[in-house]
């Protein structure tokens, strides 16, 4: 009695503990309600960013009272459920540290040796071809073998590497390279938490991958990843620069202007009539100054009219007359900023300023830097400035190494932004010298080579703490105040990977979940109370004592929830009334042996805890497997599959025999099935064994046709392990594959043309018929943002005819400002799809032997595990097979991809749960019946477990086909492998795994007899 009374006490502190973990959520969703309600009196141009400001004004305020403590709003957003990027919309990205570039700044002007270069030519093949993870280490052997054993020290003795001289060692060089990397990616990570940290995402995540130079970042809900993209991988170099004022630099730029006229006029001349000649004078300052003065009078006229009309803006200076400022606009001039040009002049304005003669009109320590970013008020033209460089070594006179913090925060007049930043005390002085100097000029804040604000000094500023002002909206300073802080980034960052999911698909997502999840729930309370009567009807209490166990536990360890996840959880309620199967099966044998009730209940739940927790346990050996080796949504997924087992025993065990004996105790009986099923299954006596040699024929057929058709067809594999963009694009009407396949082809075909090389792409349809997936290698191992906006413009001019609408490029690749376009796109590297390949064969493989050992463990004998491991092997290499056959052929996506890994390490857990029942009866059955052979034991126990193990697979199918065809195009194929894999896996165990057990056992037996 003391036992249970303390069963009941855990149980009640649980649930008190699930409610106090999940009432956050609730109040944090009431939050949110009211900030959507407030926003809602706005226009639709400013309802974000209402709803934004009234999040932020509660965000340290008292929102949620719990009378022992009260909590803000940004505690509870701290202890509320997460949901994943597929249920949220948001960014997941890849990062990987230079390395290199650690290396090279290490070795200085060594870097140029040619050994130097080759061995890093080496250790950066090997690192991406996924053959080794140890940089330098492979760096090192390389050059050793290249150099002919010329010691590393000579290439890295320098004042920054103050451990190494002339005589260290090249072990000691080694050591000092790991410890400067790890110190630099360490650094890396570090700057890139602070940048996340003040983003202004809620629940981001932020992880530096063990063993690795990678570092993952997820961030949820957020809505501008371009903007993500630019700040994550601004990691180069932080600079502040002087400059020149546009007043200063405009005569040599308009004497340019005159110079490119003349030539690109002789050059026309010279191409009409190539023995035609003709004589010009060169240009001359002193020549330009009528024209000067006429062309500053004609800026000025335009000035006033440029801001509203930009087109009359730039047709007053034509590409006849004026070539340089056709492209390069100097209506906006003033301050730093030369001029302005639209993104596609830009690279003609760098040539034209880049030519020899040109260069000879401009000062000698002149330098032009682009903004960052197109100006909205400009027509999206880009800014140029003109730097001054103004120190011998050509370095910038203050880097972001002196910035100690900044902060934005609003003017004290006005509601613009302003930027508060304040320097250590070297920067200190060197600030105070620079503004000194400087007054009235503007400085630059430059980051990898873009300008970021160029403030104008006001005063000399001696004391270290500057206000950067510049008509800054909050979040532009928010971003500049990101920058400032970053400070100099010692090793930069390359996204190799990253996933963006937009609200609209996350919100389609959360639907089909819900309604997935709810269907199943039904179904498999239904299917309990309907087979087992009174007693199912307990079990389905028990079921739901334990989804809100699972969901408690779930926010308590700040877990995420995804879309597999909840996958999962669906999968939970159908593998947790498993356990509740065994028990009553066992209590329903109990009775039929005339022994009273509640013996009957007593000896039934103890028989069965050795099966239950057998078969448990493997699954969890699998979860665990897909947690390590899976990544994202998969380790969502897995996250809550080994939760969800845990509380599914806890409550089958504790809960449902608490319930049953309180039912018993208060009516004196209770009923464990219907009329019609309760002999279910329960007299047969198949030779199963008889038919053994028959179903290894037919295993063998199949795997020889999976083989073939994996040799022949091959798999269709995703970008996760082929490498290159995955997009979903969403129309505006109905369209067809074909449609799509047909236009895609012809752009891609004149693209193919142009690089001279074949492009390979894949279009399927994605759900509606307003939905398609695009699959393309074409620069796959170009993992920039050029690369991606390069492939984005070729969909996009693909897909804009089959639009009703002119809808324009920003709208097709920005998922949060139109409904249609590209719903979710999905970039992967080579080097991360290679890790990606490794990472899924090892599961599988570490899965089949953790089983196959725990198995041999726990039945002392390895010819279970043998049986077991093949039939597993059997269930898997079928699905792949089957995959293959069919990819193409049926109407959903059958793509091998993570979550394909995901679902056939589930079948191999799942299908082992059902081989242990089997085992554990035959182990029963040898021990109680030592007289009777083998096979009769063996077929007596596959008979009596007969029922248990078609009621389990039928809870577990009926909630699988509700996920199946409720729960959304995204988990489709994941879906219909555990479907396939319940079913096999079903059949392998009785005419696979206990077959090829029993033989071996046979032979080993007369061999034991000789």
């Amino acid at each position: 009695m003391q036992s249970k009374g303390f069963i009941k006490l855990i149980a009640v502190l649980l649930a008190l503990a699930c409610v106090y973990q999940l009432s956050f959520t609730f109040k944090t969703r009431s939050v949110e309600k009211k900030a959507a309600e407030y926003a809602a009196s706005f226009d639709l141009d400013h309802q974000a960013e209402a709803e934004q400001h009234y999040l932020d004004s509660v965000q340290n305020q008292p929102v949620f009272n719990m009378g022992f403590k009260s909590f803000t709003y940004k505690e509870c957003k701290e202890k509320e459920l997460n949901l994943g990027l597929d249920l949220k919309g948001g960014m997941n990205v890849m990062l990987e540290v230079q390395v290199e570039d650690v290396v090279k700044a290490l070795a200085g002007d060594s870097q140029n040796d040619p050994a130097f270069k080759e061995a890093i030519a080496e250790a950066n093949k090997a690192l991406h071809d996924g053959s080794s993870k140890d940089y330098i280490g492979d760096f090192v052997k390389a050059y050793q073998r290249l150099s002919n054993g010329a010691p590393l020290a000579a290439i890295f003795v320098s004042p920054d590497c103050k451990d190494i001289t002339l005589e260290s060692s090249d072990a000691d060089v080694e050591k000092m390279l790991k410890s400067e990397t790890d110190a630099a990616i360490a650094a890396s990570f570090n700057v890139l938490r602070s940048r996340i940290d003040h983003f202004g995402v809620t629940q981001p995540n932020i992880m530096r991958l063990p063993n690795s130079h990678r570092i993952l970042v997820e961030l949820p809900g957020v809505k501008e990843p371009q903007r993500v993209r630019n700040l994550l991988q601004g990691t180069a170099s932080l600079e502040f620069w002087t400059t020149y004022d546009a007043n200063e630099v405009f005569p040599a730029l308009n004497a340019a202007d005159q110079l490119l006229r003349k030539e690109l006029t002789a050059a026309a001349q010279s191409t009409g009539a190539a023995e035609a000649t003709e004589t010009t004078e060169p240009a001359a300052a002193a020549d330009t100054t009528a024209a000067n003065e006429g062309l500053l009078a004609q800026v000025a006229a335009a000035d006033s009219t440029a801001q509203s009309d930009a087109a009359v803006a730039r047709s007053r200076f034509t590409a006849e007359e004026h070539p340089l400022f056709a492209v390069l606009d100097p209506t906006y001039a003033g301050g730093a900023v030369v001029g302005s040009a639209y993104k596609a002049d830009m690279a003609t304005v760098n040539q034209y300023l880049a030519m020899p003669a040109v260069r000879e009109l401009l000062p000698a320590d002149i330098m032009f830097k682009w903004g960052v970013k197109g100006d909205p008020q400009k027509d999206g033209r880009y800014d140029l400035y003109a730097i001054k460089v103004a120190t011998a070594d050509g370095k910038a006179p203050l880097d972001g190494s002196v910035v100690v913090d900044a902060v934005e925060q609003y003017a004290q007049r006005g509601a613009e932004a302003e930027v508060s930043m304040t320097m250590n005390g070297e920067g200190a002085r060197e600030w105070a010298r620079l503004t000194g100097e400087n007054i009235g000029k503007c400085i630059a804040i430059v980051l990898d080579g873009y300008v970021y604000s160029a403030p104008v000094v006001r005063t000399k500023i001696d004391k270290g703490t500057s206000s950067i002002t510049g008509g800054f909206s909050i979040q532009e300073a928010k971003d500049l105040a990101n920058v400032l802080k970053s400070g100099k980034v010692p090793a930069p960052a390359k996204i190799i990977q990253d996933t963006v999911v937009g609200p609209s698909l996350g919100q389609a997502s959360i639907n089909a979940g819900m309604l997935s999840f709810v269907v199943a729930f039904i179904l498999v309370l239904l299917y309990m109370g309907l087979f087992y009567k009174t007693a199912g009807w307990m079990a389905d209490i028990a079921l739901l004592c334990n989804v809100f166990l699972l969901m408690g536990v779930l926010v308590s360890f700040g877990a995420v929830l995804t879309l597999p996840g909840i996958a999962g959880i669906v999968l939970t309620m159908g593998m947790a009334v498993d356990a509740n199967v065994i028990i009553y099966e066992r209590i329903k044998e109990e009775l039929r042996g005339g022994k009273g009730l509640s013996l009957a209940i007593k000896e039934g739940f103890s028989k069965a805890y050795s099966a239950i927790i057998d078969g448990q346990l493997t699954t969890i050996i699998t979860g665990i497997v897909l947690f390590i080796f899976g990544n994202g949504p998969v380790q969502g997924f897995a996250t809550t599959l080994i939760i969800g087992i845990i509380t599914s025993v806890f409550c089958a065990i504790f809960i449902t025999r608490m319930l049953i004996e309180w039912v018993v105790a208060k009516w004196g009986s209770i009923s464990f099935s219907h009329k019609w099923s309760e002999n279910f299954l329960n007299n047969t006596h198949f030779d199963f064994l008889r038919v053994r040699k028959i179903s290894y024929v037919v295993t063998i057929v199949l795997m020889l046709l999976s083989c073939i058709s994996f040799f022949v067809r091959g798999l269709n594999l995703g970008a996760e392990f082929t490498g290159g963009r995955a997009y979903v694009v969403r129309f505006d009407k109905a369209v067809s594959a074909e449609e799509v396949r047909k236009n895609l082809g012809e752009v891609f075909a004149r693209q193919a043309d142009a690089d001279a090389a074949s492009i390979s792409f894949e279009v399927k349809q994605y759900g509606n018929e307003n939905q398609m997936r695009i699959v393309t290698q074409y620069r796959y191992d170009d993992t920039s943002d050029e690369a991606t906006a390069e492939v984005e413009k070729i969909i996009y001019e693909a897909m804009k005819p089959l639009y009703s609408y002119d809808i324009t490029f920003e709208q097709f690749r920005n998922t949060q400002t139109d409904l249609n376009g590209i719903l979710t796109a999905d970039k992967i590297g080579p080097s991360i799809a290679q890790d990606m390949t490794w990472n899924a064969i090892y599961s599988v493989l570490f899965s089949l032997i953790a089983i196959g050992l725990y198995i041999t463990f726990r039945f002392k004998r390895w010819q279970w595990a043998t049986g077991a491991t093949v039939a597993l092997a059997v269930n898997a290499l079928f699905i792949v097979g089957l995959f293959s056959m069919f990819y193409g052929i049926l109407p959903f996506n059958l793509e091998v991809n993570q979550a394909f890994i995901a679902a056939i390490l589930t079948i191999i857990g799942y299908a082992i749960n059902d081989t242990v029942v089997v085992f554990d009866r035959i182990r029963e059955y040898m021990g109680l019946y030592p007289k009777r052979n083998l096979k009769e034991n063996v077929n007596n126990s596959i008979n009596s477990t007969l029922s248990r193990t078609i009621n389990t697979s039928g809870t577990t199918l009926v909630t699988l086909i509700a996920i199946f065809l409720f729960g959304g195009e995204t988990i489709r194929g994941f879906i219909f492998a555990l479907i396939v894999g319940v079913v096999v896996g079903t059949v392998a165990t009785i005419f696979i795994a206990t077959p090829m057990a029993y033989d071996l056992m046979r032979k080993r037996a007369k061999i034991d007899k000789e």
